[in-house]
């Protein structure tokens, strides 16, 4: 959205890209000699994806955990002393983890740091408009994940030498249930007529949903979860209800409903069911995987298109 996202996220990116890049070059420290090392991942998708790799030859910790906001998280001093025992941290990168720099200072962390993100192009945000900043929400396509998941198993392969056979086994099978996926998002999506395939959502998180599967996110507010719409902006939303008869809205979980609410209230429009955006659901909930965040997702996205 414009104002002074673009100025706060991105300074905000340009630090946490150069010290993710100067975390990179440090020499790789080597996973113990034990039964079960413990790597670090950032945040609860990340943390699945890499139990999904090393299913029970290592630990994963996670720093910001499910129903989690990590835009705003607070490192710990507990976090610190976790991160700086691993002999491998995985991150998203795009200042998607803007304390983290900070965090991996306070900690001393020498080992082997990943970007899962490293070889994605990044779609900017705003989209069409000066000053874009990288979008950090990649895992919103499958197709991104493949990478990311690749990206996790060379920092694997490489500090724990002794797993890595069973580490490659576990990602060919793994991929294979991410393109079958991918392949199931796209033809449930592909059942909603084109003309209905919109959608008003309260936080920008799904842009690159809407970039793979060909779905259209009107959005409230930007990237970062604490970036509140102004009146002016509300109105607008509500304008975009009526104008492209939308009637489908969304609610992330992670931010407040109330503006929302009042959007379809106003608009004569209905709130869906929650959306799983930045973080998964705890182990009862809907969303308890990144595989069943998505299909999580997508049922409630094709409910509401239906409606339109």
């Amino acid at each position: 959205m414009p104002g002074s996202l673009g100025s706060t996220f991105g300074r905000r990116t340009l630090l946490a890209t150069a010290t993710a890049a100067a975390l990179s070059t440090l020499p790789p420290r080597r996973a113990r000699a034990e039964a079960q090392p413990q790597f670090v991942a950032t945040f609860s998708i990340l943390a699945d994806l890499m139990h999904e790799v090393t299913g029970t030859r290592a630990k994963v910790a996670m720093l910001v955990g499910p129903d989690a906001d990590t835009h705003s998280y607070q490192g710990k001093p507990h976090d610190a002393e976790v991160v700086a025992r691993a002999p491998l941290l995985v991150s998203n990168g795009l200042g998607f983890e803007a304390w983290l720099p900070r965090l991996a200072a306070a900690g001393k962390f020498a080992g082997r740091h990943v970007v899962a993100s490293d070889g994605i192009t990044p779609l900017l945000w705003p989209p069409n408009g000066p000053g874009g900043v990288p979008d950090p929400h990649c895992w919103q396509d499958v197709g991104n994940v493949r990478r990311y998941v690749a990206n996790i198993l060379s920092g694997l392969i490489e500090v724990d030498v002794a797993n890595s056979d069973f580490y490659r086994d576990r990602v060919a099978s793994y991929d294979e249930r991410l393109a079958e996926l991918d392949t199931w998002i796209r033809s449930k999506i592909a059942r909603v007529p084109t003309g209905k395939r919109r959608v008003i959502t309260d936080h920008a998180a799904f842009g690159y949903f809407a970039h793979a599967y060909g779905v259209e996110f009107l959005n409230a507010r930007g990237i970062g979860s604490e970036n509140a719409p102004a009146a002016r902006e509300m109105a607008a939303l509500i304008s975009l209800v009526r104008t492209h008869k939308t009637r489908a809205l969304f609610v992330e979980t992670l931010t407040d409903p109330r503006m929302i609410e009042q959007v379809a209230r106003d608009s004569g429009g209905f709130v869906g069911d929650t959306l799983y955006g930045d973080a998964l659901s705890p182990p009862e909930g809907p969303a308890a995987s990144y595989e069943a965040l998505m299909r999580h997702n997508v049922g409630a996205l094709v409910t509401g298109m239906e409606k339109n």
